[in-house]
């Protein structure tokens, strides 16, 4: 990458699960050379420091019911700095494209003429599942992995089928707030119960925690253990103790 940045672009840049350790080599220099950096509640204040001393740090955090920019108006914010003919960093925690709403921002500087580019971060589940050490494909219990928003619209509506089950891991990004409705609606939908489930809050950080209980417990978990934000729900069998999930697969294969 040249060593000097254009003006007038927009970068939406990964800033990864959390531990700056984890950037990218390009994420880190743009973070350090931009002027002006847009960023996400979730961003850790670590990789903020990396800025250099006159940047300007623009907070657009969202939050459960509280927004503090909605979405239209950072789409609005970023092309109009642009075309002020500034470099703009916005900076997402985990990756842009992955319930970042990047694809949003990038369509709306395509539609003003701002160039754009992504530059990629390590998502929240890869870096969630590499800290704890809990693969999400696994060769005798997981063949396919499946990501889903548990806080969209219409949850209970949600065609689900196919994602969870036996060979299949389920990582729910945004689902604290509706722990109790996921449960209900995996187990209705002809998940055990006793589906192990792994919480892992502050993936990456100092202070990550890695919950466990079977599905139907989820909701008295992310409740007794004030479980907050940032954090992942990881559904199926990877998601056990490590010798509990060796003692499943082989009471699968002898049953087979």
């Amino acid at each position: 990458m040249s060593n000097a940045i254009t003006s007038g672009k927009v970068w939406l840049v990964g800033a990864g699960p959390g531990d700056p350790d984890l950037l990218t080599l390009r994420a880190a220099r743009l973070i350090m050379r931009a002027r002006l950096i847009v960023h996400d509640g979730l961003v850790d204040p670590a990789i903020l420091a990396l800025a250099r001393p006159d940047a300007v740090l623009v907070s657009v955090a969202k939050r459960r019911s509280r927004h503090t920019m909605p979405q239209d108006e950072i789409n609005a914010l970023l092309v109009r700095e642009a075309l002020a003919g500034k470099e703009v960093v916005r900076l997402k925690g985990g990756d842009p494209f992955i319930f970042g709403r990047g694809g949003e921002e990038a369509e709306a500087c395509h539609a003003a003429g701002v160039p754009v580019e992504v530059v990629p971060g390590i998502s929240a589940a890869i870096g969630a599942a590499a800290a704890a050490q809990m693969p999400l494909t696994q060769r005798r219990s997981a063949s396919i992995v499946s990501f889903v928003a548990g806080q969209c619209k219409g949850l209970s509506e949600q065609n689900w089928s196919g994602l969870t089950g036996q060979g299949r891991t389920l990582v729910i990004y945004m689902g604290l707030a509706t722990a109790e409705a996921i449960a209900d609606k995996l187990i209705a939908d002809g998940l055990a119960p006793d589906m192990p489930v792994a919480v892992v809050e502050n993936a990456t950080r100092p202070q990550m925690r890695v919950l466990r209980a079977p599905l139907a417990g989820l909701p008295d978990l992310v409740s007794r253990h004030k479980v907050k934000s940032p954090a992942v729900i990881v559904i199926g069998e990877v998601a056990a103790e490590p010798e509990i999930q060796t003692l499943r697969a082989l009471a699968l294969e002898a049953a087979q």
